[in-house]
C-alpha cells in the first residue's frame, strides 16, 4: 500500500515538473528546440510553433529536415554544429539565419546551439533562436535616416551647424567652411560667438543663454566674419535641441548668405528712390522757383541807385532768406537722393528726421489741395537707425497717401511713444484700399496703379527696411474713409 501511495506521489510530482517544465518553455520570448542525437525534435516552445506556423503534432518526433528547409541547414551547416556540440559539450557561438515559412515574409534570427547534458553527458541539445527582424528593420531605418540625414547637412547650400549648450561647435557643414573659408578642424570645439562680428557677439550669446533656459527658436541676422578678414551678411535660424526628457543639449544654426539679397535690395531701393524723386520733381521746382523769384526781384532793386537804406536792408534779408531756403531745400533732396550703406547707423530724432521730409512733399501736396497735419512730441524721439533709409519709408508713404487724394483731403502724421517703442502714424483721408488687396499690399511688385503708372516695389521696400530697423508695419484702411499706415520702431 505504501509503495502504491510513493508511487503515485512520484508520478504526481513528475507531472507537476512536466507542467512547470512545459510553462516556463513556453514563457521564454526566444524560440526554443529541444533535439536529440538522431537530429529529431524532442520538444519546441510555444513561440517557435506560432512563428513557423506548426502543431505538436507535426513538429515533435520529427528531424530537422522535415521542420527547417534543407538550404538552411546546408548553409549554415547546422547539423554538424550540432553533433559538435554533442561530442564538446560546449554551446556554439551566435550566428545570424534567415528562415522563411511558406506563406510568411522572411525573417531574421540570432541563433545559439548550447548541450543539455546530466552528468557529464549530452543528452540533447537546445537548439535557441531570437528574431531579430524587426531590430534589425529598425535598425536599417535607423541607418537610412542617418544616411538622409548626412546627405542632408553635408549638401545643404546653406551654412549647418551646430553647438553644445555653451556654443562650442560640433558640427560644420560643407556650405560653412566654403563661406567662412574654415575648415571643421580649425573651428571644432571653439566658441561659435567668436566667428560673428564684434557688434553681434554679445546679441548671439545672450540668444543662446536663453535657448539653453528653455526659450524657443529665434531668428537674427549677424555678421559672420571670414578667414581672410571680411563680413558676410548672414541670416540666422537658431534653434534648441533636445533629448527625450525635453532638456536642452544643444543648439543648431542654420545660417543664409544674404550677400547678394543685399545688393538686389538696395537696387531696388535705389530705383524706387529715382521713381519717387520723379514724382517729387515737379513739387520741388516750383519750391526752389518761389525762394529764387523773391530773391531776383530784391537783387534787380538792389540795382537801382536811389533806394533808401532800409529798402537795401530789407532787400539783402530777402536775398539771404530764399538762397537759405533753397540751400534747404537742395540738401534735404540730396540726402534723400544720396545712396546709402548699412553702415551708417547712428541715433536719430524721428519728429526731425519727418519733419525734414515734409519739407520735401509740401509743395506737392499744396499743389494737390492738400492740407498737412503733424502731432509731434515736445521732446526728441530717437531711434537707431539709417536715417536716408528710414526717410524712403516716409517719402514713399507720403506720396501713396497724397496718390490717394486726388480731389484733395488732408494728411495727419502722428508720433507717440508707447511701451518702449515709437508709433508713427500716416493718415490720409483719400480712397481707402479694397478689403481684397489688404493682404496683398506689402507684396512685390503689387500695384493698383494702371500699367505704366507704378512699379508695385515701394511699400516693399518700406516693409523691408522697418523689419531691417526691428520695427513693424501695418495698415488700417477701409474704401472711402481713407488709410492709416502705422510704424513701430524702437525706442534708443
Amino acid at each position: 500500500m505504501k509503495a502504491d501511495i510513493a508511487t503515485d506521489l512520484n508520478h504526481n510530482s513528475s507531472q507537476r515538473f512536466e507542467k512547470l517544465y512545459s510553462m516556463l518553455l513556453d514563457a521564454i520570448p526566444s524560440s526554443v528546440l529541444m533535439i536529440d542525437r538522431d537530429e529529431r525534435i524532442v520538444t519546441a516552445n510555444r513561440n517557435f510553433l506560432e512563428k513557423s506556423r506548426r502543431s505538436r503534432d507535426n513538429t515533435f518526433g520529427r528531424r530537422l529536415t522535415e521542420v527547417f528547409p534543407s538550404i538552411i541547414l546546408e548553409q549554415m551547416n547546422i547539423a554538424q554544429q550540432i553533433r559538435q556540440v554533442f561530442e564538446t559539450n560546449r554551446p556554439t557561438q551566435g550566428q545570424r539565419m534567415s528562415y522563411r515559412t511558406p506563406g510568411v515574409p522572411l525573417r531574421i534570427y540570432y541563433y545559439r546551439i548550447l548541450p543539455f547534458s546530466w552528468g557529464g553527458v549530452v543528452e540533447n541539445v537546445i537548439f535557441l533562436m531570437d528574431d531579430l527582424t524587426e531590430q534589425v528593420r529598425l535598425s536599417e531605418e535607423v541607418r537610412r535616416v542617418e544616411r538622409h540625414l548626412a546627405s542632408v547637412f553635408e549638401s545643404a547650400s546653406d551654412m549647418v551647424l551646430s553647438t553644445d549648450i555653451n556654443g562650442k561647435i560640433m558640427s560644420w557643414n560643407p556650405a560653412a567652411e566654403k563661406i567662412s573659408g574654415y575648415s571643421f578642424h580649425e573651428v571644432g570645439g571653439e566658441l561659435f560667438f567668436e566667428y560673428l562680428a564684434k557688434q553681434h557677439q554679445e546679441e548671439a550669446a545672450k540668444v543662446f543663454s536663453n535657448m539653453r533656459h528653455g526659450e524657443g527658436g529665434r531668428m537674427a541676422e549677424w555678421d559672420l566674419v571670414t578667414k581672410k578678414g571680411g563680413a558676410v551678411y548672414v541670416s540666422w535660424v537658431c534653434s534648441p535641441m533636445k533629448d527625450e526628457e525635453s532638456s536642452v543639449t544643444g543648439i543648431v544654426a542654420v545660417g543664409r548668405d544674404l550677400t547678394e539679397r543685399r545688393k538686389l535690395e538696395m537696387q531696388l531701393i535705389q530705383s524706387q528712390k529715382f521713381a519717387a524723386l520723379g514724382v517729387m520733381a515737379g513739387g520741388i521746382a516750383h519750391e526752389i522757383r518761389n525762394p529764387l523769384a523773391f530773391s531776383s526781384s530784391a537783387a534787380q532793386f538792389l540795382m537801382e541807385d536811389d533806394i533808401s537804406a532800409d529798402f537795401r536792408k530789407e532787400c539783402s534779408e530777402k536775398i539771404h532768406v530764399g538762397i537759405q531756403r533753397a540751400s534747404i531745400i537742395i540738401e534735404n533732396l540730396l540726402r534723400f537722393a544720396r545712396p546709402s550703406v548699412r553702415s551708417e547707423i547712428e541715433s536719430l530724432d524721428v519728429a526731425s528726421l519727418i519733419q525734414e521730409t515734409i519739407t520735401l512733399i509740401a509743395n506737392q501736396a499744396k499743389i494737390q489741395k492738400i492740407r498737412m497735419r503733424s502731432e509731434f512730441p515736445k521732446d526728441p524721439v530717437t531711434v537707431k537707425g539709417n536715417a536716408s533709409l528710414l526717410q524712403q519709408v516716409f517719402i514713399n508713404l507720403f506720396l501713396n497717401s497724397i496718390k490717394a487724394m486726388p480731389d484733395g483731403g488732408t494728411l495727419t502724421v502722428s508720433i507717440e511713444t508707447d511701451e518702449g517703442q515709437v508709433v508713427i502714424g500716416v493718415t490720409d483721408t483719400g480712397c481707402g484700399i479694397l478689403r481684397e488687396d489688404m493682404d496683398k499690399i506689402f507684396d512685390p511688385f503689387f500695384t493698383t496703379s494702371p500699367v505704366g503708372k507704378g512699379t508695385g516695389l515701394g511699400l516693399s521696400i518700406c516693409y523691408s527696411v522697418v523689419e531691417q530697423h526691428n520695427g513693424t508695419m501695418e495698415v488700417e484702411s477701409a474704401p472711402g474713409k481713407g488709410s492709416t499706415f502705422i510704424v513701430r520702431l524702437p525706442l534708443l
